[in-house]
């Protein structure tokens, strides 16, 4: 499963700063790569400890961890729905993701030009939702017009229950709210409603980028952000980008962790931003482990046993039989695969099992 994120802002607030800083962080093994697929997209890991520790447990021949693909998309200007910049482009760019890294400048430095002159990161941020809304809205009265005359005539049933949503999303951005706050209920609504591929029904990461000084915790800017989203369900990570630039810059994972120490920060904010990113879908992790390769797969919380499955290969959800379940502390606290099944702490679940965030899994299947 691929997560496509768009590093979204204003030109000049550092969304290619942190890009870059992405493409160049060294990683604490070699498992762990950055892969560039297109000047301004890459692949890029995302870190996890657990799977680190299963690498150096199990001593596999290949190791594949998580991803997540990062798109840079050019600078947005005011007008850019109705054309203004790289307009229609732009914003064409942004549909193709699944989530939204909206960087915002929360941080002064002369040298620096800000497109509107002054930095108000609050300001910023409503330029871009409302280029974002206004296009929305442009979508949903399109549809509206194709929809409502197969809905009053009253013979499909379909066009009516389209009609109900599209006029529910109409409401909400006329309001100046984005389509993520209507809660549509109904599975049949809810799958027309993602088949809009509305911009502001995708989940947004605010990246408030700061100088070095509030890289542990932000300043008067990030806390004009914070209490502008605070009802907006959106959530928020501070990055220093020029400082993640120096770090990316050094050669061991030991230099960089000194460096971190130096400035009072546990992990590189570069670490966390793609953690973040990799939650913004509500996505987890469980891992097959052994000789030949230790592995993370990423499932949507709330996947059952078959489905994960199924993440492998279509054969082994169609044939499902049982999964074997290993939490992973226990294969921690147990040192082998083993030595969990002789302490009883391996489990046999069906096709109703709920897979948890860590889990070791084997699959059984019968095709």
């Amino acid at each position: 499963m691929a997560l496509k994120c768009g590093i979204v802002g204003l030109p000049n607030v550092g969304k290619s700063t942190l890009f870059n800083c992405l493409s160049n962080a060294k990683a604490q093994s070699a498992n762990f790569p950055f892969c560039t697929i297109e000047p301004n997209v890459g692949v890029i890991s995302v870190p996890d400890d657990r799977l680190t520790k299963l690498v150096e447990m199990c001593s596999p021949r290949s190791t594949v961890p998580a991803t997540v693909e990062i798109v840079d998309i050019a600078g947005l200007v005011r007008g850019a729905s109705k054309g203004e910049g790289l307009g229609n482009k732009f914003l064409a760019n942004i549909r193709e993701t699944d989530a939204i890294l909206h960087v915002l400048r929360c941080f002064d430095d002369d040298n620096i030009t800000h497109v509107d002159t002054t930095v108000d990161p609050v300001r910023d941020m409503e330029v871009i939702n409302y280029e974002l809304q206004i296009k929305d809205l442009e979508t949903v009265e399109a549809r509206i017009a194709k929809t409502e005359k197969a809905a009053k005539s009253g013979g499909d049933k379909a066009a009516k229950t389209q009609l109900a949503v599209l006029m529910q999303y109409k409401d909400a951005l006329e309001k100046g709210l984005p389509a993520r706050s209507v809660e549509v209920e109904g599975k049949e609504e809810q799958r027309f409603a993602r088949e809009l591929f509305l911009l502001t029904n995708k989940p947004v990461l605010y990246v408030c980028n700061v100088d070095d000084a509030a890289a542990v915790s932000g300043n008067d800017y990030v806390d004009r952000v914070r209490e502008a989203i605070k009802d907006t369900g959106s959530s928020l990570l501070i990055v220093a980008a020029k400082t993640e630039s120096e770090i990316a810059e050094l050669d061991t994972w030991e230099e960089r962790k000194e460096f971190l120490n130096e400035i009072g920060l546990e992990e590189s904010g570069v670490s966390r931003l793609i953690r973040a990113a990799y939650a913004l879908l509500d996505l987890q992790t469980y891992f097959t482990a052994g000789p030949d390769e230790v592995r993370a797969w990423t499932f949507l919380r709330g996947t059952k046993a078959p489905q994960a499955a199924g993440i492998i290969h279509t054969d082994f959800e169609k044939g499902f039989i049982r999964a074997e379940v290993i939490k992973y502390d226990d294969f921690v606290t147990f040192g082998s695969e083993t030595a969990v099944k002789e302490a009883g702490k391996m489990a046999v679940e069906g096709k109703e099992y709920v897979v948890c965030d860590g889990d070791i899994m084997h699959f059984r299947f019968n095709v």
